[in-house]
């Protein structure tokens, strides 16, 4: 399921969710643009280790991954990066691919700016970057040796994910439907689509042996998760969004 738009119009023009888009989008273009490519970036990238959020670093404070030919990495005293603090935030901005970023920026275009509007501008940038942070400890504490590193939006917007399935589950979501040769689009609600789309995460999680695929499934599960459990404490005033008057269109 490909979610297109929902029905909730906005009350402001959702600037925070739009610099977040061109954020990610910028650092794809121009920070990565030497490896832009639907079929992502190899291991042997050394921005990859440089920015991105390594779990065997988080675990192993002073020490540091590199790669050492196209599938092998070292790790340990391996010379100077940006810190491990600094790449917790960096990661969040980078992207494997044009149809990693593509995805990510989908689902953040479609429901942030309606969880920006709960709560406002400061509070949902707050919200974004812990749920972010949250994610990615959660993949480290699946995997805590591991020496790939994570990168991707995925899991702060997975937070934005749970908060709206949390928050507004009777919205109505146009939706791309695929089902092998057969494909359709259809209304469904909010509820529908984003528990599908948390239920999925947990089989492929449960799945696939820890460490061993290219999706950071448990950073998915740890920001949708945040998500649910906290909107509540930055959402102020979100009660009365299922009504339409006085609003901006949907987009």
């Amino acid at each position: 399921m490909i979610p297109l738009r929902d029905n909730i119009p906005t009350r402001r023009l959702s600037v925070l969710t739009l610099a977040l888009i061109a954020a990610n989008v910028v650092m794809f273009f121009v920070f990565e643009q030497a490896r832009i490519g639907l079929d992502g970036a190899s291991l042997n990238d050394q921005r990859l280790f440089d920015y991105g959020a390594i779990p065997y670093e988080i675990t192993h404070p002073g020490e540091q991954c590199r790669p050492a030919g196209s599938s092998t990495i070292e790790c340990g005293t391996v010379g100077s990066r940006p810190s491990t603090l600094l790449t917790l935030l960096t990661s969040m901005f980078l992207h494997g691919g044009l149809l990693h970023l593509a995805g990510n920026m989908l689902f953040l275009w479609i429901f942030g700016n309606n969880i920006e509007d709960s709560m406002g501008r400061i509070r949902f940038l707050l919200f974004y970057l812990l749920g972010g942070l949250v994610a990615l400890l959660a993949q480290t504490a699946a995997d805590p040796a591991s020496p790939v590193p994570t990168v991707g939006a995925s899991g702060a917007v997975a937070a934005v994910l749970g908060g709206y399935a949390l928050l507004y589950p009777r919205a109505r979501v146009v939706t791309f439907v695929i089902i092998i040769l057969f494909f359709t689009i259809v209304e469904l609600p909010a509820l529908l689509v984003l528990g599908g789309w948390f239920l999925l995460q947990v089989l492929n999680a449960t799945a696939e042996q820890v460490g061993q695929g290219g999706v950071a499934y448990y950073a998915h599960i740890g920001g949708f998760v945040f998500g649910l459990l906290l909107i509540k404490l930055f959402a102020n005033r979100y009660k009365r969004d299922y009504e339409a008057p006085a609003r901006l269109p949907v987009y």
